[in-house]
């Protein structure tokens, strides 16, 4: 997924939290709005880490094709 994704779903956890904890009906809204206020880092560090992992893999694919592209060389050299 795309990083705006995950800040967009983090801010909506925000506003949601602010509106839950502002104008909640329930006896425990102030809690409720401050639980789902912590989910925006959670959900900012997932987004974190999933592009982490996109560039690891992205380097991955770049360091296989430069071995590759040595073997290929060395063939080259070697015949």
């Amino acid at each position: 997924m795309k990083p705006i994704y995950y800040f967009a779903a983090a801010g909506l956890s925000i506003v949601l939290s602010i509106y839950m904890f502002v104008f909640g009906t329930s006896p425990n809204h102030e809690a409720v709005g401050v639980f789902i206020g912590l989910w925006a880092p959670t959900i900012i560090g997932i987004g974190i880490y999933n592009e982490l992992i996109n560039i690891y893999e992205e380097l991955l694919v770049q360091r296989r094709e430069r071995e590759k592209e040595r073997e290929r060389e060395y063939e080259k050299v070697k015949k």
